[in-house]
């Protein structure tokens, strides 16, 4: 796959570096497991932390395909 590279948003989540689309989802769901992000009742639920309230347009919660949508303004 074609390298996306993340902006400064992101970057914190996945890093700076160029990476292929899948290698960001692994990068970004390993970040949401090891912060505990996923809402423990509604597993289809993120809960955002700061970091990601940025990506997540300030939202507090958004659905795993919502969260694709917006990740994916954050790349270019």
């Amino acid at each position: 796959m074609k390298p996306v590279q993340p902006d400064a948003a992101l970057a914190p989540v996945v890093g700076s570096k160029p990476l292929p689309r899948t290698e960001l989802t692994k990068k970004l769901w390993a970040y949401i497991k090891k912060n505990g992000l996923q809402d423990k009742k509604n597993r289809r639920m993120i809960n955002a932390d700061a970091t990601l309230k940025v990506i997540f347009k300030g939202k507090a919660q958004v659905s795993m395909f919502d969260m694709t949508a917006l990740v994916s303004k954050h790349v270019s």
